[in-house]
């Protein structure tokens, strides 16, 4: 356990924050969560128990336990002694700052507070806070309790011993933390991801390819490559024994060609029964939760086999 994070709490506990509660309580910690939505802490509690099949393959440290977990009525409650607290209320920037106040009203002062938001940058949600210095972005992956990958971002009041803590902690509980310099809305991979499904959308929409056969293009094809290498290093390999300067001379040219569309299709109501129509024939009579499980062993499976084949002194990102 971090000795200097030794209490947390979670505010908000949709699919992002019941995934950080479930990571946390697998690396031993006891999480204090708040959401006044009705049947939270149900939800929560079910989240876990499903996840911790996972959790188990991945190891669980010393007195880890699904009964570390507690649920109090009032956020001031849930946040008042914490040494880190983790936002993840939806995607509303008036939401976020609104709630974001609070934490920073009630919290202790040299208590970290992170934000999972997917796109706003830190230092809009910074503006009006009592101490803005320890409010950072700290934005996950989905999910939480298997996938590494955290990307910490600061806005422009941050102390930069803040990033420091936040970083050490999230490396004690088994993450990759991505320290992420200059802001940008989205911030890295979301922003990655996002022109990738802007492509496959209009794909569909041209009536180029299915849905089922856009996924098996990635599953098949680059989704493999980019598990282990991603995709500068898999281009390097593509220039031959030269590399990327081989690639670059080779290849650079047709980054001219209109091959990708920047802007997003408009999403029409045909298009959106396209899709769905296509994602519910593809998953055909398996069950989202299945679904789910299929999803975590595997990538407990693939993570095993990126450590063997990348070996973790290469794969820790640094700052």
């Amino acid at each position: 356990m971090n000795q200097h994070i030794k209490k947390l709490a979670v505010v908000g506990t949709g699919v992002i924050g019941n995934g950080w509660i479930a990571r946390f309580l697998a690396q031993g910690y006891e999480v204090i969560a708040f959401d006044p939505a009705e049947g939270a802490e149900e939800r929560t509690r079910q989240t876990v128990e499903h996840a911790w099949p996972s959790l188990e393959k991945l190891g669980l440290a010393d007195q880890a336990s699904p009964n570390h977990l507690t649920f109090v009525p009032t956020l001031e409650e849930a946040v008042a002694d914490a040494d880190l607290i983790q936002e993840n209320v939806p995607e509303r920037e008036s939401l976020k700052k609104s709630v974001l106040a609070s934490i920073d009203q009630h919290a202790k002062p040299e208590a970290i507070i992170a934000s999972s938001t997917s796109g706003i940058m830190p230092s809009t949600l910074q503006e009006g806070l009592q101490h803005p210095g320890r409010m950072i972005v700290a934005h996950p992956f989905n999910p939480v309790y298997i996938l590494p990958l955290v990307e910490l971002v600061g806005g422009s009041l941050t102390d930069s011993s803040v990033i420091d803590r936040a970083s050490e902690f999230f490396k004690s509980i088994n993450m990759k933390p991505l320290v992420i310099h200059k802001e940008v809305e989205g911030h890295l991979a979301d922003r990655l991801m996002e022109a990738l499904w802007r492509e496959a959308l209009h794909l569909v929409n041209d009536g180029v390819a299915t849905t089922e056969e856009v996924d098996a293009a990635i599953i098949y094809g680059a989704g493999l490559r980019w598990a282990q290498m991603g995709p500068f290093l898999t281009f390097h390999l593509a220039g031959g024994d030269q590399g990327m300067r081989h690639m670059l001379e080779q290849f650079g040219p047709a980054l001219k060609l209109p091959w990708t569309k920047l802007q997003a299709p408009e999403l029409t109501d045909e298009l959106k029964e396209k899709i769905i129509e296509g994602c519910e024939s593809h998953a055909g009579d398996v069950s989202i939760t299945e679904l789910e499980q299929k999803r975590n062993e595997f990538l407990v499976k693939l993570l095993d086999l990126v450590d063997e084949y990348w070996p973790e002194s290469r794969n820790t990102v640094t700052n």
